[in-house]
């Protein structure tokens, strides 16, 4: 794998051995030319989707949406999708609306031949899609997080708790519930039941993905006893909404995860692609990417 200065050095030009100048790559180029090079090696489609989150100031575009349908349609130009998709995650989450979107329109396109790979990090609704694969393939650098909604930056459960909080104070003692109207006066009507079917509706969704695609075909009990348990643990009040799940641990809920170490080769072009992109949003103002191994590409850009 090529080192991070290595592939900077790629940018750089150069004087070949003939003594000639050489231009450098430009990021664009970089990208396409590992993303090519995982294609070749794989002979699967593989789109990157990619957010520059990390990057301090990157504000705009960063989650998942409804406008990314945009930039995967654009990205499925020109593939041959009976060859599947490798899909390449990088994302804090989103709206679990525009993730079921998605992956809605991913399936029906490669009727479920679907692999996510992570080289780093795909959170909260990038959990969901993930979950929405065949084959989930992390490194030991690699995480996935917590589905559970926020409001605001505020875990739904927690609302939930301060709701339930508030109920039983007020029927233990009457005279709070000046106190809690102050404190519950903050939230629309009808709020407590918006949150409650937000928590629903992550569980139906990763529920329905786990028994359709990553466990399809398995006995139906089996199937079942396995995404209870992924469930309680992905969809529950995990004190933090940016707590890691490794890959050990996502192995250990029954998830279908592959090593990324097991393939020397795999690892190598993988993680130089994810370079290549952090590099991109290192030195642009690109906010999010998605693109293809054909050079196909949509972009969010930032003003500096």
């Amino acid at each position: 794998m090529p080192s991070w200065g290595e592939l900077l050095t790629e940018l750089q030009p150069h004087v070949n051995a003939e003594g000639a100048g050489v231009p450098g790559l430009d990021n664009d180029q970089l990208r396409d030319k590992y993303l090519n090079l995982l294609y070749e090696k794989t002979g699967r489609n593989v789109i990157a989707y990619y957010s520059g989150w990390l990057k301090p100031g990157k504000t705009l575009n960063i989650d998942i949406n409804d406008s990314d349908v945009t930039g995967f349609m654009n990205a499925l130009k020109g593939l041959d999708c009976t060859k599947g998709l490798d899909l390449i995650l990088h994302t804090p989450g989103g709206s679990p609306t525009a993730a079921e979107g998605i992956v809605k329109y991913l399936h029906n396109k490669f009727q479920g031949d679907i692999r996510v790979i992570v080289p780093q990090m795909a959170m909260s609704a990038g959990t969901m899609l993930a979950c929405a694969a065949k084959t989930i393939v992390m490194g030991k650098q690699s995480c996935l997080g917590p589905i559970d909604p926020q409001y605001g930056g505020i875990p739904a459960y927690n609302i939930i708790t301060e709701f339930r909080e508030a109920k039983a104070d007020i029927e233990n003692n009457p005279k709070s519930k000046e106190y809690w109207k102050l404190q519950l006066d903050k939230y629309p009507a009808a709020f407590f039941y918006s949150v409650a079917d937000a928590i629903s509706l992550s569980s139906a969704l990763v529920s329905d993905w786990l028994t359709t695609y990553m466990f399809a075909g398995q006995e139906r009990a089996e199937v079942k006893k396995k995404v209870t348990k992924i469930l309680n643990k992905l969809n529950a009040n995990n004190k933090s909404h940016s707590r890691h799940f490794t890959v050990e641990f996502c192995k250990s809920l029954g998830l279908n995860v592959e090593m990324l170490e097991e393939d020397q080769e795999l690892q190598d072009l993988v993680l130089s692609i994810h370079h290549a992109f952090i590099i991109t949003f290192d030195t642009s103002n690109a906010t999010k990417i998605i693109e293809n191994h054909l050079g196909a590409r949509f972009v969010t850009h930032q003003s500096k």
